[in-house]
């Protein structure tokens, strides 16, 4: 008798090892928590929350080239990359804050069939687009001045609301980004 109970306990061990062999081909659970609602260190880029970065992408530790800072005159500037950190080195997010905005640009995105941002600072126009073809891409557009952010989450978190998230993350980084613009009508410029 004791020959079968050894066998079960053999068959027993095997099963095991099987399952967990099968579940380390899973991917990992997406978490989808919200957004911070605060930007909190540490950042990125020196401007760009960490957290929020995180659950944007769904990788912990990207690798982060560049760098943005605060306005002064009329808008702050700089570039913030985050890209895999294996394989292909995929860009996962790029922040860009520069002086060229123009409220055409926006105007461009809406009619391409992107959807308005809500207000997210004062006298800002902006615009978010889903690529149709790829899930986890949008870009955002939000101009207020001259000053102009574009955000391009270039692979988000497959089962996160993307959307959802740029206008959450822009809601983060955009109030200090963009507040030291003054306003200057941007409803009277036009162009792409």
């Amino acid at each position: 008798m004791k020959k079968p109970v050894a066998g079960m306990a053999g068959l027993l061990a095997c099963a095991l090892i099987l399952i967990a062999a099968c579940q380390q081909d899973r991917p990992p659970a997406v978490d989808t928590a919200p957004l911070p609602s605060a930007a909190d260190p540490p950042y990125l880029c020196n401007h760009v929350p960490e957290a929020a970065a995180r659950l944007m992408t769904g990788v912990r530790d990207p690798i982060v080239v560049g760098t943005l800072t605060e306005p002064r005159d009329e808008a702050g500037h700089g570039t913030c990359g985050l890209y895999q950190p294996e394989g292909e080195r995929v860009q996962l997010l790029r922040i860009t804050l520069d002086t060229g905005g123009i409220r055409g640009q926006v105007d461009e995105y809406l009619k391409d069939g992107g959807k308005p941002l809500p207000a997210i600072v004062p006298d800002g126009y902006g615009a978010y687009i889903k690529d149709p073809e790829q899930e986890t891409h949008i870009a955002a557009i939000l101009v207020r001045g001259k000053a102009r952010l574009l955000v391009d989450l270039g692979h988000g978190s497959t089962g996160r609301d993307n959307a959802g998230d740029m206008v959450a993350f822009l809601k983060l980084i955009a109030p200090k980004l963009l507040t030291g613009t003054p306003s200057s009508s941007p409803s009277q410029k036009t162009g792409s």
